[in-house]
Order: structure tokens, then C-alpha cells, then sequence
């Protein structure tokens, strides 16, 4: 699953999006009808969103999961990993860098929220 990056926020489709709270437990939110759920990151040091996204994701949660806030370049191989889809940057950040550091790396060697299974296994088969 490749990461969208957005440089501002649109509300297309908003009736049938979601938006989560940092401290709302994943596990339990009804997800019926939900085609994107916005995850907030008030400041790049607040990480609860990533797990967040991985429990949904996890949950086999198939549409679109957004980060809005205090969105940094830096943080988006691992929202992509974690099971973002789609993320505004903060005002400042260059989309077109992002979208560059997304490119380093062709694998990984363990599994993510999207592709649970580890490489090894993948390469064994």
C-alpha cells in the first residue's frame, strides 16, 4: 500500500468518514459504513495514531486511514508501515521530499501492518 500525500485536507466523502480521537480504543470502534478514518498527531512527539492505524488495520479495516496535525516528512515510512494511506503535511513541509524519502527502501525484512509476514517467509515460499 503506497502513502498519499496531501498538502491540505479535503472533506470529500466526510459522511462516510470517521474521525478518531487519540485516546479512542481501536479495538472497539464501530467501523460499519466507515470509508476513511482521520487520525490526529497534536504534536510529532504524540505517536499514538501509529497504533491507531495498525490496530485498524489489523482489524482488516480496508479504507482510508488519514494523519492530520502535526504531520512531518520524517514520519511517513513509518505511517506507511503502520497502515496510513493518506497524510496532510504540516505547513512547510516539502510533499515533494516525502515522497522521495518513501522511495529509499524497496523491503523490510519484518512484517508491517499491512504485509504481516517477514520477509524470510516471503523469500522461503
Amino acid at each position: 500500500m503506497s502513502l498519499n500525500i496531501l498538502t491540505s485536507h479535503t472533506d470529500a466523502d466526510s459522511a462516510h468518514a470517521l474521525n478518531l480521537p487519540n485516546d479512542a480504543d481501536a479495538h472497539s470502534v464501530a467501523l460499519d459504513g466507515v470509508t476513511r478514518i482521520d487520525l490526529t498527531f497534536p504534536k510529532f512527539t504524540d505517536g499514538r495514531a501509529f497504533s491507531q492505524a495498525f490496530v485498524l488495520r489489523r482489524r482488516g479495516f480496508a479504507g482510508d486511514i488519514r494523519a492530520h496535525g502535526d504531520v512531518l516528512i520524517d514520519q511517513l515510512l513509518q505511517m506507511q508501515r503502520s497502515g496510513f494511506s493518506s497524510a496532510v503535511l504540516r505547513e512547510g513541509q516539502d510533499a515533494a521530499h516525502g515522497a522521495k524519502l518513501l522511495t529509499h527502501y524497496n523491503g523490510f525484512y519484518q512484517g508491517d501492518a499491512v504485509n504481516a509476514e517477514p520477509l524470510f517467509k516471503k523469500v522461503a515460499a
